[in-house]
């Protein structure tokens, strides 16, 4: 049994709290009451509801609600954990080395040959580099800097570049020598629509420092979230210019703000919009953005790292989701999620979810625990008898299935940076830093965070009768993705209080915002757009290259002329071609105009019908940008056409089924 004073609870939140208000608002307590919070195996009582706190700063106000459900789940956690003698081994974390955390973040980011025997080689590298804003290039130039003094300190043979040479490269190539007065400065063309050849060229926003005048005047509600201009550009404006507001407030789950994203004409792209290989460069600028994000508002941003251990190679708990998926995907091909958690969420809402304290009424214990080892016997057979598992059991296995994976669902990396996102100052902030964290998740663990939150949400909607709030699900649902023992069981009483709020007001904003985290940023999308037009700069240099285009443009050019009919004479100005294989009208010319949108396009092409193809729905056919300045996306129906076309006009245009 351990009994903790409850003035040392209150002491510890407050402190706590008052660090995180960076306006220097001063926290009061309006009682101070004795008492005792008692928790062991067989109770957890409430904290006296008596205690209020007047909390400002990034923390949500948790005055009206008690910790009670948090303080449950996790003893029915330590409970069933304790139930379990054949637990595997647990997952440790490694705490690097100097100079190997900002080794393995340059390997992440894709510039692990900034240093090393191979410093330097890379033009792709450069092209990278070419495309970063002031604040990326400042993180990078960080880290670049930390490895230097740690290889000269261990004599490290290798060669160590110095960390102004990275950046000057780029700028002697193109005949500008960087003199060392702005080494964070991204240099772009003097006019802002001139491309670096002197050609004419789409006009990228990448928060660049001949932007910071727009951010200063672009009106811009509290509410809205800014995707143009980086996340790390905007706090340094708000932190230079001192006018940072803080979010205040926050009882009800009504009080949340009500952030939304401004329409953007060239469309709102989402995760699985992007072909493949633009997704890895997503990947590698949100790492490079959260980190000088968290570098500006003084955050400390480290990845964890887990030494591999022996894990299960089949079976259902406990089992990586890698291994789960590709057990899955033997039984039906291209699915994407466990089908043990995809079941589980049916059952539990086949009932209904309405139920008064669904997901915080744990299920019998001894029966959850028989269910678990019949399922992992009879589950792939077919032979399990779903009729024997109760609502509140479908629950308690679901949450069982989420904690006991091997490595915890939001990435053993990446864990602490959730975690930390309770620290940063305003609540903006904390959902960009989201957004940026989510981008960064593996494609398995992503997906299921997705489906997961998308049922919560469904809990919360019957919320008038399952008494399930925003916040009760908040509370209920943080221990199962944020206690992860692979950090050590043994924190300090501190931590714990500590970890509670925090990780219940991060889990409240995934869920309230979810369809605002799975929106790759228009900057991310722009800088990914200019890196492969400098890559496709560059390839056009390269003698070797020019022979091989030459020669696929020769071939390209008979092949089209053998199969050229007397539709597909040259596109005239204002005017694109619409390939549409799938349909039954397979081309189309369409006259752009300043109102044509992509949805307008693809009902235009499903109004040609014929019997001869197979008919397609609305909602199952899109119209994809590939080439040109983009690998391939997904277009939303709400796109202006004659914008994104000014954007990438060397794109080609088709409908298609978007791959599931």
């Amino acid at each position: 049994m351990v009994r903790i004073s409850y003035q040392r609870i209150e002491h510890v939140w407050c402190e706590r709290i008052c660090d995180l208000d960076t306006q220097g608002a001063y926290l009061q307590r309006e009682s101070r009451r004795s008492g005792q919070y008692t928790m062991n195996h067989d109770h957890a009582k409430k904290i006296p509801d008596g205690a209020s706190f007047d909390r400002s700063g990034s923390q949500d106000s948790l005055d009206e609600l008690s910790m009670e459900d948090y303080w449950k789940e996790l003893e029915n956690i330590h409970e069933t954990r304790g139930n379990n003698h054949e637990e595997g081994v647990a997952l440790v974390v490694k705490e690097p080395d100097e100079g190997e955390l900002e080794e393995e973040w340059l390997k992440e980011a894709g510039l692990s040959n900034l240093f090393g025997e191979s410093s330097g080689d890379s033009q792709e590298s450069m092209v990278f580099l070419s495309t970063l804003t002031r604040t990326q290039r400042a993180a990078v130039e960080k880290r670049v800097e930390t490895i230097t003094q740690t290889l000269r300190k261990k004599n490290k043979q290798h060669q160590i570049p110095d960390v102004r040479d990275i950046f000057r490269l780029q700028n002697d190539s193109k005949g500008k020598v960087c003199d060392g007065g702005e080494p964070s400065t991204v240099r772009t063309s003097e006019n802002k629509n001139e491309a670096h050849d002197g050609t004419k060229g789409p006009k990228f926003n990448l928060g660049t420092d001949e932007q910071k005048s727009m951010l200063e005047v672009m009106p811009s509600s509290d509410t809205d979230i800014n995707l143009e201009i980086s996340f790390a550009e905007q706090a340094a404006n708000l932190k230079d210019s001192s006018v940072g507001n803080m979010c205040k407030g926050g009882g009800g789950d009504t009080l949340l703000p009500n952030f939304r994203l401004p329409k953007d004409k060239t469309g709102t792209t989402k995760i699985g919009d992007l072909a493949p290989q633009d997704m890895k460069k997503v990947y590698s600028l949100a790492l490079i953005e959260l980190t000088a994000l968290y570098d500006i508002l003084g955050t400390e941003f480290k990845q964890q790292k887990a030494v591999k251990v022996k894990t299960k190679d089949s079976g259902l708990f406990g089992v990586p989701l890698s291994i789960l998926l590709e057990q899955d995907q033997k039984k039906v091909p291209g699915t994407k999620i466990p089908l043990i958690f995809q079941k589980l969420i049916a059952q539990i809402e086949e009932t209904t979810l309405e139920t008064e304290g669904l997901l915080r009424i744990p299920g019998v214990a001894t029966r959850v625990k028989t269910l678990c080892q019949e399922l992992e016997a009879k589950f792939y057979e077919g032979t399990f008898n779903w009729e024997n598992v109760k609502q509140h059991d479908a629950a308690s296995l679901l949450k069982l299935f989420i904690r006991e994976l091997p490595q915890p669902l939001l990435t053993v990396e990446y864990l602490k940076a959730f975690q930390d996102v309770q620290n940063l100052p305003t609540r903006k902030q904390q959902l960009q830093a989201l957004n940026l964290l989510v981008l960064l998740l593996p494609e398995a663990n992503r997906d299921t965070l997705k489906v997961l939150l998308e049922f919560l949400q469904r809990v919360i909607d019957h919320r008038d009768k399952n008494k399930m709030t925003l916040k009760n699900v908040a509370m209920v649902m943080a221990p199962n993705l944020f206690t992860f023992h692979g950090f050590g069981s043994k924190t300090i009483e501190q931590s714990e209080f500590v970890m509670a709020a925090g990780t219940a007001n991060v889990m409240r904003f995934m869920i309230q915002y979810q369809k605002l985290l799975w929106t790759i940023p228009k900057f991310i999308v722009n800088q990914v757009r200019k890196q492969n037009t400098e890559r496709q700069k560059k390839e056009k240099k390269d003698k070797a290259m020019k022979k091989l285009l030459k020669k696929m443009a020769y071939d390209r050019e008979k092949h089209e002329k053998q199969e050229k009919t007397p539709n597909d004479t040259d596109v005239p100005q204002g005017v694109i071609r619409v390939q549409a294989p799938h349909l039954s009208k397979v081309s189309m010319a369409i006259q752009l105009t300043e109102e044509l949108k992509a949805g307008d396009i693809v009902a235009r092409f499903l109004s040609q019908k014929s019997g001869n193809v197979q008919t397609l729905n609305k909602e199952e056919v899109f119209l994809y940008e590939i080439g040109g300045n983009i690998g391939e996306r997904c277009l939303d129906d709400d796109t202006y056409m004659k914008d994104l076309y000014q954007l990438n006009p060397n794109a080609e245009w088709v409908i298609k089924p978007k791959q599931s």
